[in-house]
């Protein structure tokens, strides 16, 4: 997505390009084929949700459009999703997310990389919030770690800081209530940690293996499917620099 003379512009499809993604289904499907995929545009052409679907379908507030699609997948089970490349948002495949995790996180669980001083105090705030899973949507993760009017400061910075280091994901969006029950406003996020969408025990597999070599794989993986593509471009997206 660029901007241009201050108008935000979709680099998409036309409507009737074959080559299209036409539904979260779709999206789904190649996810699983390349193994991550950003939602909007970057320094690897081609490889996003935005430039492999029709530009007129975007923010059309329609069921065909993929702004929505996002909130659908984040809940169905079938990919992670987060804010994962670049501090934006993208999708990863459960077959992947471990060797991803294992390049992101260089083979720290949360706990080993705050007590080796690698993590600062506000992310602790926010993992304390899941020692036992679960999931909560921002407004309500902001209040309990502490954070806000009075409070530790930069909170979405923080957020988006464990979802690059795939310790967090977003799970589904959901709307506020009011005292009467009644849904209002935007969807907000609503997070979880990465291991309540892929087994703890796949990820704590991948550990074993040099972070190193999980980046060469995931970076095999795309190069099969994207010849030609930039391969710094693509060992940048994996690694998250």
């Amino acid at each position: 997505m660029g901007n241009e003379n201050g108008e935000w512009i979709i680099r998409g499809l036309a409507e009737d390009d074959p080559r299209a993604l036409r539904s979260p289904q779709d999206v789904a499907a190649e996810v699983e084929r390349l193994g991550l995929l950003p939602l909007f545009a970057g320094e690897v052409p081609g490889l996003s949700v935005e430039e492999r679907t029709p530009s007129a379908w975007w923010w059309s507030d329609t069921a065909d459009d993929p702004w929505y699609w996002r909130e659908e997948l984040a809940a169905s089970g079938l990919v992670v999703y987060g804010k994962f490349f670049g501090g934006r948002a993208g999708f990863v495949s459960l077959e992947c997310f471990p060797r991803f995790a294992n390049v992101r996180r260089d083979g720290y669980d949360f706990d080993a990389l705050y007590e080796d001083g690698k993590a600062s105090h506000r992310c602790k705030r926010i993992m304390d919030c899941f020692e036992s899973g679960g999931e909560l949507p921002s407004y309500e993760l902001k209040r309990l770690a502490g954070f806000g009017k009075g409070g530790e400061p930069n909170f979405e910075g923080t957020v988006t800081r464990l979802q690059m280091q795939s310790y967090l994901a977003i799970r589904a969006f959901r709307r506020r209530r009011n005292a009467q029950g009644r849904e209002y406003g935007w969807p907000v996020a609503v997070y979880t940690p990465a291991e309540c969408l892929v087994s703890p025990l796949l990820i704590s597999e991948a550990y074993r293996e040099d972070p190193g070599l999980s980046a060469d794989m995931l970076l095999r993986r795309l190069e099969s499917q994207l010849p030609g593509a930039d391969r710094r471009a693509l060992s940048k997206l994996i690694g998250g620099a």
